[in-house]
């Protein structure tokens, strides 16, 4: 008997607040012809002080619970992905749990940028088949707004605030499921793309710092490698591959590693124009929207890539 972590549901959440490059060329110095020629975004969401990472997670966790046909007593485990937690602690797990209601559960945070949402997928499937909860909720949430440095304009043009939520759930010898993860990181590259502040440095909350092209270079490189990778465990050809839903980082990025993997952009999901980069929660945002709205369909196969700072970067092949 094998037990696979199937995704029963999922959900998104966005701030009310929606950005177009031409009222942020008010403040900014830039134009929306650079941006959009450069990175592909249009628009982004911009949370307002009373919308915080937690609460953006928990209105992406209620939609993904319904879409399950669960009750938020039936989630046992809640694995948060983000860099902008609400507090240095309790985790925003914690606050999504009481938010929901939810009185016992295993829940915590997990650090890994713009990948968290891959690492916590990986996490709670490991912790699914080895039975410590048979529906399991797993978010990705950021504000990222709080960390630019809005006379960067080579940086906070690039990021917006928004939450996604998937519900995995346990199944027996289901055809469904995660069929492989590859995750990975190396630590040598942290000075490409960072935040320059943390409790334990400086005491403050910091600033987003990144060398653009440098990143340009190693996402491209690694996330075509560790896709061919994960669709190497599960077995599988990428052209056998209905959908490839990447983190929305840029256009560029997104083209370049589909064409790596010889994928028409056509079987990519994109959805970088309206939401920008947010970070953790941008893989589970583009597959609830390609979800919604009737693009992914069940039995299909999916590939899930991001690849964010430390470097981090992984790939999830599911069968949905």
């Amino acid at each position: 008997m094998t037990v696979r972590s199937v995704i029963a549901g999922t959900g998104s959440a966005l701030p009310a607040r929606r950005v177009s490059n031409a009222e942020l060329t008010e403040t900014v110095d830039t134009t929306d012809e650079w941006i959009v020629e450069r990175t592909g975004i249009r628009f982004r969401h911009i949370a307002a002080p009373e919308e915080t990472t937690a609460t953006l997670g928990a209105d992406a966790a209620r939609k993904a619970i319904a879409a399950a046909g669960l009750e938020p007593s039936d989630i046992g485990l809640i694995v948060l992905a983000t860099a902008t937690p609400d507090q240095t602690f309790p985790s925003s797990a914690t606050k999504v749990q009481a938010l929901l209601g939810i009185q016992d559960a295993v829940a915590f945070d997990i650090g890994a940028v713009c990948s968290g949402f891959l690492y916590a997928m990986g996490v709670a499937d490991s912790m699914i088949r080895t039975g410590t909860a048979k529906h399991a909720l797993v978010i990705g949430s950021e504000t990222f707004s709080r960390i630019l440095d809005w006379e960067d304009r080579t940086t906070c043009v690039l990021f917006g605030d928004g939450a996604g939520a998937v519900v995995l759930s346990a199944e027996k010898d289901s055809e469904r499921g995660i069929l492989s993860s590859s995750l990975h990181a190396d630590g040598g590259h942290g000075e490409l793309l960072y935040v320059d502040g943390g409790p334990s440095t400086t005491g403050t909350v910091g600033k987003l710092r990144m060398k653009g092209r440098e990143v340009f270079r190693h996402a491209v490189t690694n996330l075509a490698s560790v896709m061919g990778i994960a669709l190497e465990q599960a077995e599988v050809d990428a052209s056998e591959v209905d959908w490839v839903v990447p983190h929305q980082a840029n256009i560029r990025i997104l083209e370049a590693t589909a064409k790596k993997l010889g994928l028409p952009i056509e079987r990519v999901v994109v959805t970088v124009a309206e939401h920008a980069n947010t970070s953790a929660a941008s893989v589970p945002l583009a597959l609830d929207t390609a979800i919604r709205d009737g693009r992914i369909k069940r039995g299909q196969l999916l590939v899930l890539e991001a690849m964010g700072g430390g470097f981090t970067w992984g790939a999830t092949v599911v069968r949905y």
